[in-house]
């Protein structure tokens, strides 16, 4: 069961939670094995946050975390300068033109099948907080300190879910207790993070982080303000702002709360009308010439905007 909250922002934060440990300086490398190349070598920093190239002279941000032209992005090591940005007008997506041209970039997920896949989300610096418990039962746990170190957690897709006007088609994932080492939860500050699916033949960006569950309480007192921020993986028993009040959240446990992102596959005819990929994607450069990656970055909510979704349950 999972925890559909109506708003979908929170106080300013960054980072990767995870539900296996508090260490600061887990995933700080990228992943190896069956998750090699995925995704890691395409993050990049943007205005203090994070985005992914998509083509020869292209990147893809969250419009909402902004930027001007004339700013620079950096991939690599290397600054490329925007000279124009092009909105989407039914989600969250922004493009950027760069002068210059990236060495390689992401291909796009294309496919309507990524609820049920396991997916790879790339964010930057919060640590695991203070532990949430009601009753002495252990919910999941506050936003902690972040160090500003790229970090990178798997998750799956749980469902599809409608944004409205603003936000469009969003990715939800749920933070679970679950026996993946890697399961990883977002936060305030991770907005514009690439969310990474694969389809068979490789890994694709599959959507731009862009937002959380939250604000929460213990009580049904108090704006919005008078709640916190966490990465629970049981909401029961807690009370959700749904906008405009409290909602209480009811049991039986557990009821996992999550992250949203902007789902690439339905903007792809979009994408591809201001930033075609070639028919054969570059592969990225390896071995000792590969520059290294830039870090610091940053995501989730930024300017304050509070736009939200309103309903109970995903399903």
């Amino acid at each position: 069961m999972g925890l559909l909250a109506a708003s979908l922002a929170s106080p300013p934060a960054r980072g990767v939670i995870f539900y296996s440990t508090a260490d600061p300086t887990f995933n700080t490398s990228a992943p190896t094995g069956t998750l090699a190349n995925s995704g890691w070598q395409w993050v990049g920093s943007w205005e203090g946050y994070q985005a992914v190239p998509i083509a020869p002279q292209y990147f893809l941000a969250a419009h909402h975390i902004g930027g001007s032209v004339g700013d620079s992005f950096t991939l690599n090591g290397v600054s490329y300068t925007t000279t124009a940005y092009f909105d989407d007008t039914v989600s969250d997506l922004r493009i950027w033109q760069i002068s210059g041209t990236f060495p390689s970039w992401a291909p796009l997920y294309r496919h309507s099948d990524e609820v049920g896949r396991s997916l790879v989300v790339f964010g930057s610096g919060l640590s695991r907080g203070t532990a949430v418990s009601v009753g002495g039962v252990a919910k999941g746990w506050d936003w902690g300190a972040g160090s500003g170190t790229l970090r990178w957690g798997e998750n799956s897709v749980y469902s599809v879910v409608d944004g409205g006007s603003y936000w469009g088609s969003l990715l939800y994932s749920l933070f679970q207790a679950s026996g993946n080492p890697n399961e990883a939860d977002l936060a305030n500050g991770d907005s514009s993070g690439p969310v990474f699916v694969n389809d068979g033949t490789g890994w694709k960006l599959a959507g731009v982080a862009a937002a959380v569950d939250g604000p929460f309480n213990t009580t049904a007192t108090g704006g919005e303000g008078a709640g916190f921020s966490a990465a629970l993986f049981d909401a029961s028993g807690l009370y959700v702002w749904d906008g405009t009040e409290w909602g209480f959240v009811p049991g039986p446990g557990p009821v996992p709360t999550g992250f949203y992102a902007t789902r690439v596959s339905v903007r792809a005819a979009w994408i591809d009308s201001i930033a075609p990929q070639p028919s054969v994607d570059t592969p990225l450069l390896s071995g000792a010439g590969t520059f290294a990656l830039a870090l610091g970055l940053l995501g989730i909510g930024a300017f304050g905007l509070r736009p939200s979704l309103r309903g109970s349950t995903a399903r």
